[in-house]
């Protein structure tokens, strides 16, 4: 197989959806979060990575594909470093910065991917991508300043800026091992479990090391856990990994700015947060976003 056939622009419409389907389960991240009680960020980390990992592994065993866990070195480098390293650093930024700056700022990864997605083998970035990014980052600008009330990126202090900092290695740790994870196609989903299994123990030693256990309070918050490590801190990492290897890695991208705008619906579906006209706003200006970057003329179909 040569490189070109990696990052083929024939990708697959159904790995594209089913990468999609990663991008609906982390817009219940937020409900479930605010679900799952006071459990500081690492010792959630290790429980829901735990969940996540452990039903890779029993589908992987079921399947007798225990195999797919005998990768190369770079192959687990990438996919530790993906994964525990963007939680790392995010639930770092969060607190040196204000919530909805450093989670806009880490939200430049779709736009990075696009971007970026230029320098794979076979791939060709088109002015439709670029302005369909561009789109849902004002989207998701316009939704998180209405969180801050507007007021995004005033009087920011020293520890402020290496927020900020940490922010924007989030966005970079997570497009990196998006489009890294295109280049090893070879290495099959089923080793997303050991990834998420290896970021389990290391959220554990950080939450021994930094924080003070909190034992959930009842089967709620037990039951959103359980959640979180089903759905957006376990399958949706399976699908991600299988829809950027195999669907339209750049599309994928544009369409990962819906995630808050979903998730601010949900929330607002449930009671958690008001319907506001920037919510409005940010909706029309991703799905703006998305349908300019998925459309193709007849000519390059």
């Amino acid at each position: 197989m040569t490189d070109a056939s990696l990052a083929s622009p024939q990708t697959s419409p159904a790995a594209t959806l089913i990468g999609c389907l990663a991008i609906l389960l982390w817009s219940a991240l937020a409900l479930l979060t605010a679900a799952s009680g006071e459990a500081p960020p690492f010792e959630l980390a290790a429980l829901t990575f735990a969940i996540g990992g452990g039903f890779g592994l029993v589908y992987a065993a079921a399947r007798g594909r225990l195999g797919a866990f005998l990768q190369p070195w770079p192959v687990w480098l990438v996919g530790i470093g993906g994964l525990f390293g963007y939680h790392a650093l995010y639930f770092a930024a969060l607190r040196r910065a204000p919530p909805a700056e450093a989670s806009l700022i880490a939200y430049l990864w779709p736009l990075l991917i696009v971007l970026f997605s230029a320098l794979l083998p076979g791939e060709r970035l088109s002015l439709r991508h670029i302005l369909g990014a561009v789109l849902g980052l004002a989207g998701a600008a316009v939704l998180f300043a209405g969180k801050a009330g507007g007021g995004l990126f005033v009087n920011a202090g020293g520890a402020t800026l290496a927020g900020y900092g940490l922010a924007l290695c989030c966005a970079f740790v997570w497009s990196a091992y998006s489009l890294l994870s295109r280049r090893l196609k070879a290495a099959p989903t089923e080793a997303v479990a050991g990834f998420c299994l290896a970021t389990a123990a290391l959220a554990a030693l950080c939450h021994f090391a930094f924080e003070t256990t909190i034992i959930p309070a009842n089967a709620g918050q037990w039951l959103a856990i359980v959640g979180l490590g089903l759905g957006p801190v376990g399958l949706a990492f399976y699908v991600w990994d299988y829809g950027v290897k195999n669907g339209d890695i750049r599309l994928l991208g544009v369409a990962a700015y819906a995630a808050p705008v979903l998730s601010t619906l949900i929330l607002v579906a449930a009671g958690f947060a008001p319907a506001t006209p920037s919510l409005a706003l940010a909706c029309a200006l991703i799905v703006a976003g998305a349908a300019i970057a998925s459309f193709k003329p007849k000519a390059a179909q």
